[in-house]
C-alpha cells in the first residue's frame, strides 16, 4: 500500500520550524552555558534540549500523525519503530562540537523518512542564517537570508581537479587521510555538521568522505539536500543510505558526492574495516 503523498505546503512550516528551533539555540549560544556529557561521550547542553522541545511541539502541529525520532529523543525501541512507513528524522543540533567551539558550524536538521529513504529535508545554520531545504524528486533551494526567496541549487557535475574535499574538523582518521591522498590533487575545506552536504550540493565542494560513527539523525536532512541537488550519499557497497533498517542507529561509512560518476571505488581500495 502507498503513502499518500507529502502536501506540497510542508515546505514553509517546516523552514520557519528551523528558524524557530535556530533561535532558541541562540539564546543558549550566547550565554555561559553549560556543557554535559552524552552516554556515548559527546557533548549535550540546554541548547540541543531546547531545540528538541521546539521542533517536537512544531511537528505535532504539522502531522500529529507522523511519529517523531529525535537524537535528543532516541529512546524508541526497534519493536515500535519496524511499523514506521513515515517518520520525521531529526538532529536538533548537529554539531554541538562546533557549538562548543562557538565557530558557527552547527545545523538544525530535520528530515521527512518514507520507506527509509529521505524524501523532505531542512538544514538551517542559525549563527551563519543560512538554509537549504529540499524535496525529493523536485528539487534543492537555498533561502535567501531575510527573505522568503529561494534560489535553485546543483552540484557540480561534472567535477574536475582540483576537488574540493569537505572533511570534518572534529573528525579526520587515517581512514580519511589515506583517501585524501588517493584523491591527488584537491582542496580541503574544513566543516562542521550538516554544513558538508550542503556546501557539495551548491557546488562548492564536491566530496565529503566520512569513516567512523555517525547516526541516522546526523546524515538525512543532508542527504534529501545533496540527491536533491543531483549528488549521492553512498556507502562503500555503493548503495545509498537507508534509515531506520534496525535496532542500531549508526550509519556504515559513506561517501558523499556531488557527481557520483566520481573514481571514488579506486579511492577505497584497499582499505580495511
Amino acid at each position: 500500500m502507498s503513502l499518500p503523498e507529502v502536501p506540497q505546503d510542508w515546505q514553509a512550516p517546516l523552514i520557519a520550524l528551523a528558524r524557530e528551533a535556530g533561535a532558541a539555540i541562540l539564546e543558549v549560544y550566547q550565554t555561559d552555558f553549560a556543557v554535559q556529557a552524552k552516554d556515548d561521550r559527546s557533548p549535550l547542553t540546554a541548547a540541543d534540549l531546547a531545540a528538541h522541545r521546539v521542533i517536537a511541539r512544531g511537528l505535532a502541529q504539522i502531522a500529529p500523525h507522523i511519529p517523531l525520532l529525535s537524537e535528543e529523543g532516541a529512546g524508541i525501541g526497534w519493536d515500535t519503530r519496524r511499523a514506521w512507513s513515515r517518520y520525521w528524522l531529526v538532529d536538533p543540533l548537529d554539531g554541538t562540537r562546533e557549538f562548543v567551539k562557538r565557530n558557527g558550524e552547527f545545523t538544525v536538521n530535520i528530515a521527512l523518512v518514507e520507506d527509509g529513504v529521505p524524501v523532505l529535508g531542512v538544514v538551517y545554520a542559525p549563527v551563519l542564517d543560512y538554509l537549504v531545504h529540499a524535496r525529493r524528486g523536485t528539487g534543492c533551494w537555498l533561502r535567501e537570508a531575510g527573505t522568503d526567496r529561494d534560489a535553485p541549487l546543483g552540484s557540480r557535475r561534472p567535477a574536475a581537479a582540483p576537488l574540493r574535499v569537505a572533511a570534518s574538523r572534529s573528525h579526520l582518521d587515517p581512514r580519511t587521510a589515506r583517501v585524501l591522498e588517493a584523491i591527488g590533487e584537491h582542496e580541503r575545506i574544513g566543516l562542521g555538521s550538516s554544513l558538508k552536504f550542503c556546501r557539495i550540493a551548491e557546488g562548492r565542494a564536491d566530496v565529503y568522505p566520512r569513516f567512523g560513527p555517525t547516526s541516522e539523525w546526523d546524515t538525512a536532512a543532508g542527504q534529501c539536500v545533496l540527491e536533491a541537488a543531483g549528488g549521492a550519499v553512498l556507502g562503500l557497497d555503493g548503495a545509498p543510505l537507508r534509515y531506520n533498517r534496525g535496532e542500531s542507529f549508526l550509519n556504515p561509512d559513506f561517501l558523499a558526492l556531488g557527481d557520483a560518476d566520481l573514481p571514488w571505488q579506486e579511492w577505497i581500495d584497499g582499505l580495511d574495516g
